[in-house]
């Protein structure tokens, strides 16, 4: 640990170590950067375990809040418990009782305690018990129990709840106090993690340094590190963790931001490319397209001009909804840069799949037929002699634009003159993919577009070191989307608006989650639902299929027999998520829409409605949680991207709106993205201090600038890669 947290202070020394005295600094590795299993109680087994939940050490402890906590101080009455309500009761032990279960081979079975105080009498059940656990319960022992009350059978009763016996709710730890809930993992219960995080509480809390002298402290109303800490894990009252994990939060906020800060600086000192994009350029190249740009795009375009044309590389996230053109944006970017012929420059646009690659591919040779652009789509089916010319052309400069998918990053391609690239999707990408091709030119610029829209607070939050633009409108003659969540016993009505649809000369998707049957989940396959409906509903329909696992040659032949027609019934996998575009496609049917996130069905019905006729997108669930009903519904609501991304983040919380290859993503464990005023608060106030101080450099900046070393050093430079 001690020789990892050198090397991430050595390797960023450049932009801020300078004057940095690292005393201080050192002080603090003895206790908060000890490994965990140092800790009393815990040991090298438990440190094991704790690791599953990246706790390696003190530091990462007192930083592991609880989810949520248990008021445990208040004692009731048996006769005043209220069903569906948790409380602290205490008694004494009147009988018990044990029912064995069916075989009774292991002993197991139901446990009844019954207690009684002054008022009345409570049944405590424990199932799948053991007929031993009878003997830790003598009758007439006093009890004391937490649980919520149910009822059952004519009474009152505490299923499985937490309890102690021969004692009274103020002799114990777990009664009498505000008890922390925590995130956990197999193998270690709450008692043990709180055991865990008092020990780590007595041993840190008052090691942790303080970033703020206590003057801006005070005019921010926020306690010390210390106390906050302490009254996050265990506060005095119920609303009082409220200070303290607000203060918590906006010190994790700001030591991100100041990165971020530092990071755009940095950038923004960086020599690049200063393109020369005038009026006439911009002539040229809307005279390619054969429609006029959006207001939206217009003015996205024009963020975009003006960073190419400063001498400073472009580092720009565009975002926006499903069909609000921004391939268009990024085709004028690209045809932007390479209207500078003198200078040879060469421009790759990079997806994350081969159909989306070929789609684009497809795509810019429509658009540059009359402009004199040296196309290529390079890929992992490209093998052998093909590949190797192909590689060639690149690195000669023979090839102006290269669009491909992951086989651009492969170390064997080089270009001469790499001057832009583009990345779609690049939430599917890990932050090192992007920077190895960043890496194939000295200063490209960089445009980054994503189809999944991203909540302004959760791009501010993730993209902090980026300059965003976002088109908000879409183009004109777009009929729209209506979507409906149908049980299993209206399925067949989905495919009876599909045969109507088709009737009348449009055309159909039907998506399954899977490419064949897996014994391990209950879901039709594409292959499988391929070969049945063909057989079936569209028996006299002709149906094509696509799914990821095809060769390249069948993929492009299906996706061109459903553009023109030869096919009028697309099955697929999600793979067609983005990169087809069909305006006669008006109908979508998703299979088993309760096991796809909420931005992917969304993508998915993006792929219909972009014609003049209105889409109908049919969402085919057996939805088993309140969770996935309530995400479902939302698509019924709304077809606004941003809305759909708001409730996402909202009900799965934003790793799992991001998923696990945004390795980019920042980790907060304190801010939980619900403060927008507090994440605008503390970026403004990040980027006021980095302006006056670019390497925070001053003495009073000195834990700061440590705080930043220690947690994003080894990201700095990632931090570039979106």
């Amino acid at each position: 640990m001690r020789r990892t947290m050198i090397y991430c202070r050595e390797s960023c020394r450049g932009a801020l170590t300078g004057g940095t005295s690292m005393a201080a600094y050192e002080g603090t590795l003895s206790v908060l950067d000890r490994e965990v299993r140092y800790l009393k109680g815990v040991g090298p087994h438990r440190a094991d375990v704790l690791s599953k939940l990246g706790l390696g050490t003190v530091r990462d402890v007192l930083y592991h809040l609880p989810r949520s906590y248990e008021d445990r101080r208040n004692l009731v009455r048996i006769c005043d418990l209220t069903v569906g309500r948790k409380a602290v009761v205490a008694g004494e032990i009147s009988s018990v009782g044990f029912r064995g279960g069916r075989g009774g081979r292991w002993g197991k079975g139901v446990l009844t305690v019954t207690i009684t105080d002054d008022t009345g009498a409570l049944r405590l059940v424990w199932f799948n018990a053991r007929s031993a656990w009878q003997n830790g319960f003598p009758v007439g022992k006093a009890l004391t129990a937490y649980g919520e009350a149910g009822f059952y059978d004519g009474k009152v009763q505490m299923a499985v709840p937490t309890c102690e016996v021969g004692v009274g709710p103020e002799e114990t730890e777990d009664f009498g106090q505000i008890l922390p809930i925590y995130p956990l993992t197999e193998g270690i219960s709450q008692n043990m993690m709180r055991k865990v995080t008092r020990a780590a509480l007595e041993a840190g809390a008052y090691q942790v340094p303080d970033l703020f002298p206590e003057r801006f402290r005070v005019e921010k109303g926020f306690p010390a590190i210390g106390d906050a800490l302490w009254h996050a894990h265990y506060p005095q009252e119920m609303d009082g963790t409220d200070r303290a994990r607000r203060r918590l939060s906006y010190e994790e906020l700001l030591v991100f931001q100041s990165a971020c800060a530092i990071r755009r600086t940095k950038m923004r000192h960086t020599p690049g490319i200063a393109f020369r994009l005038g009026p006439n350029v911009d002539r040229c190249i809307r005279r390619l397209f054969p429609f006029t740009f959006t207001a939206a795009q217009d003015r996205v375009i024009g963020e975009l001009a003006a960073d190419m044309r400063a001498d400073r590389p472009m580092n720009r996230l565009l975002q926006g909804d499903v069909g609000c053109g921004k391939t268009v944006v990024a085709l004028y970017a690209l045809l932007g840069a390479l209207a500078e012929g003198r200078k040879s420059y060469q421009v790759a646009l990079m997806a994350p799949t081969a159909v989306l690659a070929e789609q684009h591919c497809l795509t810019l040779q429509s658009v540059l037929e009359r402009a004199r652009v040296r196309t290529m789509l390079l890929s992992r089916s490209t093998t052998g002699a093909e590949r190797t010319e192909n590689l060639r052309r690149i690195a000669a400069g023979e090839v102006d634009l290269v669009v491909g998918t992951h086989a651009l990053i492969q170390g064997d391609v080089e270009f001469r003159n790499l001057a832009l690239l583009v990345i779609d999707e690049q939430h599917r990408f890990g932050v090192r993919q992007r920077l190895a091709l960043k890496g194939k030119g000295p200063s490209p610029d960089c445009l980054i577009m994503t189809a999944t829209p991203i909540p302004r607070t959760l791009a501010l939050a993730c993209f902090g070191d980026m300059d965003i633009s976002v088109i908000d409108e879409m183009p004109p003659g777009r009929a729209g989307v209506e979507s409906e969540l149908l049980p299993p016993r209206k399925w067949k009505g989905a495919f009876r608006a599909a045969l109507g649809e088709l009737e009348a000369g449009r055309r159909a998707f039907v998506i399954y989650p899977l490419v064949d049957e897996s014994e391990k989940v209950d879901l039709q396959s594409a292959t499988e639902g391929f070969e049945e409906l063909g057989a079936g509903v569209f028996s006299g329909v002709r149906c094509c299929l696509l799914h990821g696992q095809m060769p390249a040659e069948r993929k492009r032949r299906a996706m061109e027999a459903f553009r023109t027609g030869e096919c009028r019934v697309m099955v697929a996998t999600t793979v067609v998520e983005v990169g087809i575009d069909v305006p006669e496609a008006t109908v979508m049917i998703i299979q088993h829409a309760e096991r796809l996130g909420l931005a992917q069905l969304h993508q998915l019905r993006g792929r219909i409605g972009r014609g003049e006729h209105r889409g109908m997108c049919f969402l085919l669930a057996k939805p088993t949680t309140q969770e996935a009903v309530e995400r479902l519904e939302v698509l019924t609501e709304t077809c606004d991207g941003f809305r759909i991304a708001e409730a996402d983040l909202r009900i799965r919380g934003p790793g799992q709106f991001f998923g696990t290859q945004q390795s980019g993503m920042p980790e907060f464990k304190c801010y939980d993205f619900a403060d927008t005023e507090l994440l605008a608060e503390a970026r403004e106030d990040a980027f006021k201090l980095v302006a006056s101080d670019p390497g925070l450099k001053a003495p009073q900046h000195a834990l700061l600038r440590e705080a930043v070393l220690r947690q994003y050093a080894p990201r700095l430079e990632l931090g570039g890669a979106g």
